[in-house]
């Protein structure tokens, strides 16, 4: 069997673009998708409560997944690796289509698959340590990261750090974390988060 696997964070985006780069891809790789399974949902929930979970358990020897990208089986390096070690247990072959990966076929797509997942996890972490670095620094300097004094339309202080929320979010920080470093309400970085399209 071959399936794609499909998986947004928000039912704000669309499920079309990576369908239609796994169906590009198939066909390239002269492959006929079997089942497709899609989901709406965060990748920081674990596999067992996800249709990938569900996929793992029932694939054999032989089956092959095929996703726009290794980040839509998980968020972080302890989660992508124990799907790809199932899945590669299972003798499932793995292909990404924006790296280019065949994982599960031999040993060097294996060692490829650790690698990615170790760069990607370190990134997250100096992330994450650049960010609350940052923020340490403006408080040292005496500035002021609350709410300004009369301030009226918040919304506008969040202008300029979409990435810096995305990254945040992305490294499992709370929005309720995320609205005190950032001064605001939470509902107003529920707005902007809204406004902005950022994932969560």
């Amino acid at each position: 069997m071959i399936y794609g696997y499909i998986r947004v964070s928000t039912d704000r985006q669309t499920v079309e673009n990576q369908r239609f780069e796994i169906t590009k891809f198939a066909r390239r790789a002269k492959l006929c998708v079997s089942e497709w399974i899609e989901e709406t949902i965060s990748g920081s929930i674990s596999p067992k409560k996800r249709k990938l979970g569900k996929l793992v358990e029932k694939t054999k020897e032989g089956d092959i997944i095929i996703c726009s990208e290794l980040s839509r089986l998980g968020r972080n390096m302890f989660m992508i690796m124990s799907i790809l070690n199932s899945l590669m247990e299972r003798g499932v072959i793995v292909y990404t289509v924006k790296e280019g990966y065949r994982l599960g076929e031999d040993l060097t797509g294996k060692v490829l698959a650790f690698a990615f997942s170790i760069s990607a996890e370190i990134e997250r972490t100096l992330i994450s340590q650049r960010t609350l670095e940052a923020l340490k620094r403006k408080r040292a300097e005496g500035a002021k990261l609350g709410r300004p004094a009369g301030s009226k339309n918040l919304r506008y202080k969040l202008t300029g750090n979409e990435q810096k929320i995305q990254n945040m979010l992305d490294e499992g920080c709370s929005k309720a974390f995320i609205s005190r470093q950032m001064g605001v309400s939470a509902s107003t970085l529920y707005a902007f988060m809204h406004k902005n399209h950022i994932r969560f």
